[in-house]
């Protein structure tokens, strides 16, 4: 079943001092079987606890997800095994000195051959046009180059679902396009948080997040365009002159 299912999903946390937990993510229900997924929102939306509850870093507290047909509860390691995430921050995720390392790292579960596995993190670095970078640590990196060697750790394995959270946050014009190719190219099925709203709308399909719920889910373009009117109506409401927080 090479499908992403949502089914009645919510997502409450508890808070310090209250006996009413406070919702992240109301009520929903969804099936995602396009090639390209975007998803749009402000800070807060709830964009982020979307994304985590696809590799069960977050666990519904109501409702089933289910990633080509492992529950991500109760099927958690398979679910992970064919959902790469690449998180906003590389340094969350790099874990070794060197890019090259973690590359093989990432590999070492599936290649168990420590010349194979060289080899496959060589032709993985190579294909993002990362050598250059693969020896040098990882604290001498731009954040646009972490962010790159992150995404190739996680391509490494091959996952069904490629997971990105806010990817071209850290980026320059020039790997901001790389990334954008990349994405193109690749025949996993991807699903993608952003603020670009060019990147968005070279999605097959998008949804806007809005205080934790879904406002639209639909064409690329539209979506853009109802995000744009849910901020231009967020600003209208300010009082003249004053600044959001």
């Amino acid at each position: 079943m090479n499908s992403i299912s949502f089914s009645r999903v919510s997502v409450r946390v508890a808070v310090d001092g209250s006996d009413t937990p406070k919702t992240l993510l109301h009520d929903f229900s969804l099936d995602l079987v396009e090639r390209r997924i975007g998803v749009i929102g402000a800070n807060g939306s709830g964009k982020s606890t979307l994304l985590r509850l696809l590799n069960g870093l977050v666990q519904p507290g109501g409702g089933t997800v289910v990633v080509h047909g492992d529950d991500t509860v109760t099927a958690v390691r398979r679910v992970r095994s064919n959902v790469g995430f690449v998180f906003t921050d590389p340094l969350s995720q790099l874990v070794m000195p060197t890019g090259r390392e973690d590359v093989e790292l990432s590999l070492r579960r599936s290649i168990k051959n420590s010349k194979e596995r060289a080899a496959r993190a060589e032709a993985v670095l190579g294909r993002f046009g990362l050598l250059d970078l693969a020896d040098q640590s990882i604290y001498e990196l731009s954040g646009g180059e972490r962010q790159l060697l992150a995404l190739a750790a996680v391509l490494a394995v091959n996952p069904k679902v490629l997971v990105l959270d806010e990817p071209s946050t850290l980026l320059d014009l020039r790997n901001r396009e790389l990334l954008r190719r990349t994405v193109a190219g690749l025949d996993q099925q991807v699903i993608m948080s952003t603020h670009d709203l060019d990147l968005a709308l070279d999605m097959d399909r998008v949804l806007v997040v809005e205080s934790g719920r879904i406002v639209f889910d639909g064409d690329a373009a539209a979506g853009v365009a109802r995000y744009r009117a849910l901020c231009a109506a967020a600003l209208d409401e300010l009082p003249m002159g004053k600044a959001p927080q």
